[in-house]
């Protein structure tokens, strides 16, 4: 498609280049080439949408590579890759070998830190504004985080360890979730006051007025500063980033260039370390994404399967829970790719979403646990491990029943190798007290989740994001095979085999074909 000036964009000069009064028409642009590749390569769309202002806000007044811009996960940086030379490989947006759908050093230059698990952006962020800090360098560090990697406890206790001299600027992108709420009209009139150039100007340049009076400048300048900050205290809520001594900004309309644009301009000229609190709408720009992000926050593959193990899994606990009052569970932000959505409508009084926090998951069900409760936990196997003492700690040295159930267990092909879900079973069999279940078909899997049910000591059950196959492995373990969750030996001292294959979980459907090659070449 030809585009007035988005076929001219190859990297963050050309949009400074442009004029203010192209940038909306750029920005339409943008939104209608994201819909027409995301729809036909799959990817993250609806969050994408709603930052194309902030992405393209932050490239004209930053200047990357120099200035390191960090977008928490990485999801939600598909215009950054537009604006930074990357347009014309966006059909090979997470295939393999092609775009990946997150932020990768090795991808661009502009890629300073890869990511594509969560609420890692500020502690990187303040990694790189130290650095710049101890060189004696003038570069800002940015972070650009969503709300939802915000529910993640690591953004705190890096935003707890920042020093205000750093040139440090955290944009928090507010598009579901109250963080900072203020109070009435008066709130409004402040953040348009202190995002205006004259308010800048005249600011500016009192302080450094004041700063050359001699004696009594400075004691004026911290005068005035606790003035206005009791002053606005009498008006405004309480608000946590200033009570830990950085600046704050917001909110400010995320999806108006202008305002976001001026509101990162006054963080890039007070040269030290400020949050920026834009909100934006998810889907802004596309009818169906606005009024269901949620459905549209990936798209294409990767879609929760009607037939799949977790779909499966969450059918059986269902109907467990029927007669189970104690069964409860637990998911850290995955409710709908872990089949758990479901029973969170049957059972809401049972059903625990606690945000994008694994560890606290992990650790909240021990609890539940040692509660007498009978908590399933269902956790991608990926962001499992980013709960690993939990695991140690919490449930397996206590010896706590949690069943632990580790969805995509598996290769994740368009996500690539920050979703890979190939770790579990190395960090997991060497923990005491773990039990590994590995099922592979659906009655296989009703077996360990009634196992799992029995249990008094920790248990997981992992599988892979697909389906049962319906002729190679059904057909292999049919009724009557199973013993202890593997094939019965049935075999006299005369018909013991030569060879043996031994294996787990979904791999069973390679190695029963490769079973079946070799027996026609009579082996």
């Amino acid at each position: 498609m030809e585009y007035k000036y988005l076929n001219y964009i190859n990297s963050p000069s050309d949009i400074k280049a442009l004029c203010d009064e192209q940038i909306p028409t750029l920005c339409e642009e943008i939104r209608a080439f994201l819909i027409e590749n995301v729809e036909r390569q799959g990817g993250h769309l609806a969050s994408n949408l709603g930052a194309v202002e902030l992405t393209v806000a932050l490239h004209r007044i930053f200047n990357s590579p120099s200035d390191k811009i960090i977008f928490d996960v990485g999801h939600q940086s598909y215009v950054h890759k537009i604006i930074t030379g990357r347009r014309k490989s966006f059909d090979t947006l997470r295939a393999p070998g092609g775009l990946s759908g997150f932020t990768l050093r090795s991808e661009s230059a502009h890629d300073p830190f890869g990511a594509g698990h969560s609420s890692t952006s500020i502690s990187a962020a303040l990694g790189f504004a130290e650095a710049e800090k101890l060189s004696g360098g003038e570069n800002y560090s940015i972070a650009v985080i969503g709300d939802g990697a915000y529910t993640g406890g690591m953004a705190h206790e890096a935003l707890n360890n920042a020093s205000p001299d750093l040139r440090l600027i955290v944009v928090l992108n507010e598009n579901g979730m109250s963080i900072s709420p203020s109070k009435g009209t008066f709130s409004s009139y402040l953040t348009r006051v202190r995002v205006s150039k004259s308010y800048r100007g005249i600011k500016s340049g009192t302080k450094k007025l004041l700063s050359h009076v001699a004696l009594v400048g400075k004691p004026i300048t911290k005068f005035l500063e606790f003035t206005k900050q009791k002053v606005k205290n009498i008006f405004m809520a309480p608000n946590y980033f200033e009570d830990l001594g950085l600046y704050y900004i917001g909110p400010v309309d995320g999806n108006d260039y202008k305002k976001v644009a001026e509101a990162l301009m006054e963080a890039k000229e007070l040269e030290k370390c400020v949050v920026v609190h834009v909100k934006t709408k998810k889907g802004k720009g596309y009818e169906p994404a606005e009024i269901s992000p949620d459905d549209f926050h990936s798209v294409g593959k990767g879609k929760t399967l009607e037939n799949s193990f977790h779909s499966e899994f969450a059918r059986e606990l269902i109907r467990l829970s029927e007669d189970n009052k104690r069964i409860v569970a637990v998911t850290a932000a995955m409710g709908k790719g872990t089949g758990l959505s479901a029973f969170g409508e049957r059972f809401p009084e049972r059903y625990y979403d606690v945000g994008i926090a694994e560890g606290h998951a992990l650790t909240f069900s021990a609890g539940l646990a040692a509660s007498g409760l009978i908590p399933f936990t269902a956790i991608y196997s990926t962001f499992l491990q980013r709960g690993y003492d939990s695991i140690i700690h919490d449930i397996c040295l206590q010896n706590l029943p949690v069943r632990l159930i580790v969805d995509r267990a598996s290769l994740a092909l368009s996500d690539g190798s920050t979703h890979h879900g190939i770790f579990d079973v190395a960090f997991l069999s060497h923990i005491p007290n773990m039990k590994i279940l590995a099922p592979v078909t659906y009655g296989s899997l009703r077996e360990a989740m009634s196992e799992a049910l029995a249990s008094d000591t920790p248990i997981a059950i992992r599988y892979a994001n697909r389906g049962e196959s319906e002729t190679v492995v059904s057909d292999f373990y049919s009724d009557g095979k199973y013993s202890d969750f593997g094939v019965r030996a049935n075999f006299s001292e005369e018909n013991i085999p030569k060879r043996l294959f031994i294996t787990y979980g979904s791999i069973a459907e390679e190695v029963i074909e490769a079973k079946n090659m070799l027996l026609m070449r009579g082996i």
